[in-house]
């Protein structure tokens, strides 16, 4: 980086708050809600759901909507949305299969009904949202995918057939096309899916959701951690710091912290993504960018920005590095890594060099329940009495909700459109032992970035994982 570029981003960091924008109470709007109350003594339900992130907090909500006389405690090991659902980038996709390319590589014969179910998926957020009266910035703006290299756009055109062969509608754009759109010298051309994307304010989102579990009656208890399961006559009892839950059934939504529920441990590896937030932009710096349409963007490279508009017109600028920690460490002091924010930051000025003056209020990093094959997996345990879902590998902000309903069908003894498919039926391939499992996702990223410099050609190595269906495109 030269060394003007660098005192670009030295002076763009200098006031930068280590912490996370959605979360943050000193930012207007965000009326943060005080934490309830941790759990004491014993307590009896129908139904646990473990986890008050997307996955717990859809699952609760739909559990009251399908029986308001079911019994449904959630319990949160810290506070609603602390972990991934507070810390995202807001963006709300239908794909339930981290994307069209992943899933019908995985399950081609369903990749229809997978779209099908994952539009419909999205529909009803949407609706809830309305319904409980959610304000979390809810905008369906659709996604731009940008290419800053020409090998990226090369299967634009292919995917645009693909899309509308679904029914559903996509454009491709030229560069002249794509910069009217949002002006940055780093685009050759772009691929717009104008209805598979919303935008959100993840932390009011998780906040009206929990709201609106508790006015269907779900009691709700936050800093109360899960220690141990054990199997009890008539159910499942839950050891907690300070006391117990009783529970016919459980549902078990924890993300990236699989606790006491060690099978998940195998399938899971934390990896770390990281995400600035500038200061709000002048009338004058959005006239320079254009981005009328607000629409959510990332480029096509295999270590991809992802950047959106807030509604004070903020940019959240994020993702490109994906750290991974050796033994799947996660700690509060990996949310901050500078040599990433510098990074990311000078990455930015090169998309956008006309927000040169910019500087960047917030930053923060967040751990990601990675999976082999990229998208959720679903399971049962201790005889059916208790389901999980995990794995959404940064594309769960959506796709819980799905997650949730597959988890109470299996609770429920249901056979359902959902339970039928094949990626539900399916786990992935389990992550090896460390010190294998490391040495493997170290090589791989270092194989992903080679490819990204190479025009995209993959190297025995990734052809290979690709062949187990292993392999890594995001």
């Amino acid at each position: 980086m030269a060394d003007g570029a660098t005192q670009r981003v030295a002076r763009a960091l200098a006031d930068t708050r280590p912490r996370v924008f959605w979360l943050d109470p000193d930012i207007p709007g965000h009326d943060v809600p005080e934490p309830e109350p941790p759990l004491s003594g014993d307590v009896s339900t129908d139904l646990a759901v473990v986890g008050a992130g997307f996955s717990g907090l859809w699952t609760a909500l739909i559990a009251k909507e399908r029986d308001p006389d079911r019994d449904v405690v959630l319990v949160e090991a810290r506070t609603t949305g602390w972990a991934a659902s507070g810390r995202n980038g807001g963006f709300c996709a239908a794909s339930l299969t981290h994307g069209y390319d992943n899933g019908a590589e995985r399950w081609p014969e369903e990749i229809g009904e997978l779209e099908r179910q994952g539009r419909a998926n999205l529909d009803g957020i949407e609706e809830a949202v309305a319904r409980y009266g959610i304000d979390c910035g809810f905008e369906r703006t659709g996604e731009i995918l940008a290419a800053t290299e020409p090998w990226q756009a090369e299967g634009f055109a292919e995917s645009a057939e693909t899309t509308a062969a679904l029914g559903h509608t996509s454009y491709v754009w030229d560069a002249e096309r794509t910069r009217r759109e949002i002006d940055s010298p780093t685009y050759v051309g772009a691929l717009y899916e104008p209805d598979g994307v919303a935008m959100v304010h993840p932390a009011k989102l998780v906040w009206g959701l929990r709201a609106a579990c508790r006015r269907l009656g779900v009691r709700v208890f936050e800093n109360t951690p899960v220690r141990a399961i054990r199997s009890v006559p008539r159910g499942l009892r839950l050891e907690t710091g300070g006391g117990a839950l009783h529970a016919s059934k459980v549902a078990w939504g924890t993300g990236a912290f699989p606790g006491p529920l060690r099978r998940l441990k195998h399938y899971l590896a934390p990896v770390y993504d990281y995400a600035l937030m500038t200061e709000p932009l002048t009338d004058g710096q959005m006239a320079s960018l254009g981005w009328k349409g607000r629409q959510g963007v990332s480029d096509a490279a295999n270590f991809f920005h992802y950047y959106r508009l807030t509604s004070d017109n903020r940019i959240l600028w994020g993702g490109y590095d994906i750290v991974h920690h050796y033994g799947g460490k996660v700690r509060p002091e990996f949310d901050q890594r500078p040599e990433t924010f510098r990074r990311l930051a000078g990455h930015f000025f090169e998309t956008f060099p006309q927000l040169a003056d910019v500087r960047f209020t917030h930053s923060w990093g967040g751990v990601i329940d990675t999976c082999s094959r990229f998208s959720a997996f679903f399971g049962t345990g201790y005889g059916g009495r208790l389901a999980y879902a995990a794995g959404y590998t940064g594309l769960g902000v959506g796709a819980t909700r799905f997650g949730a309903q597959v988890m109470l069908d299996r609770l429920d003894g249901l056979d359902t459109e959902r339970t039928r498919l094949r990626m539900v039926r399916e786990k992935p391939l389990p992550f090896p032992p460390e010190p294998v499992r490391s040495l493997g996702i170290g090589l791989t990223l270092r194989a992903t970035a080679a490819a990204d410099r190479d025009g995209g050609r993959r190297n025995l190595w990734l052809r290979g994982l690709d062949a187990m269906g292993l392999g890594f495109d995001s």
